[in-house]
């Protein structure tokens, strides 16, 4: 048994995937399998019961889990205590954000991070902002850039570092959507509107349709992600609310129109998350704690 063993088993209990730990590991899943296989022979029992769909902790296996995620936050602690100095603190930390947090606010705080803790690696995974609380609670990574949702699970702790106003975008080639929109008045339930699949955004603009009076607005299209939805307000599918700083920083922002927001739409508080147990890891809580202070 080894630390890398202890790692991968952890990381499978949270994603219950052999392909996913497999991927996110830089593993085959055969290899994983077999890394899991040498485990179970060493503890001389069964510690996931698992079949074509899905992976589940056995007896054994949840009271190895205990041990192991005690074992390897003992193992981080006595690694700090033993470094002289904080700018020896080394290892790797794991990130999840946005493509459009990847450039609007990630490089403030990697700066300051990395300028107290060089020797630490950063790993970067950026895609749908909807997934970030969903990967901090899985332990997929250390910490996200992500909207406060309207619960935040129990387990998850959010330190706000900004706040997103939204607007109204409308396309600037003739369209149905802009034909629509010289109506008077303006029959909103037959506008065409593009929005985010799922995530705190959604539910923003969810409320702004109940408080407009669009009991069944019209979604031309749902997208995974902020960033694809204004190439497709650009060409003419329809309209979109987003937050402005997803707007300002794409490409195709010059063909897009803003539009009078009536009633206005409340801002996202938009934070770094972290699970609570992820804190007892000494790199991951001296992140934490460049933020906070």
């Amino acid at each position: 048994m080894d630390f890398q063993q202890l790692k991968l088993f952890l990381h499978l209990c949270e994603s219950k995937n052999f392909a996913r730990t497999a991927a996110l590991n830089h593993l085959s899943p055969s290899t994983l399998s077999r890394q899991i296989q040498r485990l179970e022979e060493e503890m001389e029992t069964i510690l996931f019961w698992r079949d074509n769909r899905s992976v589940e902790l056995t007896p054994a296996g949840e009271q190895f889990y205990q041990f192991a995620e005690k074992t390897l936050q003992e193992w981080r602690l006595l690694q700090q205590q033993l470094q002289p100095n904080t700018m020896d603190l080394v290892g790797e930390i794991r990130l999840f954000c946005s493509v459009t947090a990847s450039y609007s606010h990630l490089p403030e705080i990697l700066a300051t991070f990395r300028q107290k803790y060089p020797k630490v690696e950063i790993q970067l995974k950026t895609g749908d902002p909807a997934l970030a609380v969903q990967q901090v609670q899985s332990r997929q990574v250390d910490l996200a850039i992500a909207g406060e949702p309207e619960q935040l699970p129990e387990n998850v702790i959010f330190h706000q570092i900004d706040s997103l106003p939204f607007s109204l975008i409308a396309p600037k080639v003739a369209c149905v959507a802009n034909q629509l929109l010289q109506q008077q008045p303006i029959n909103w339930q037959e506008i065409p509107f593009i929005v985010p699949v799922e995530g705190p955004a959604r539910q923003k603009i969810g409320q702004w349709f109940a408080q407009k009076g669009i009991k069944h607005p019209k979604i031309y299209a749902t997208v995974a992600g902020h960033e694809g939805i204004v190439p497709m307000v650009a060409m003419g599918f329809g309209l979109a609310l987003l937050p402005d700083v997803v707007i300002a920083h794409n490409p195709m922002n010059t063909q897009i129109t803003y539009l009078n927001i009536q009633p206005s739409i409340d801002s996202l508080s938009l934070g770094v998350c972290v699970h609570q147990k992820n804190l007892h890891n000494p790199i991951v809580n001296a992140f934490w704690q460049s933020l906070v202070r």
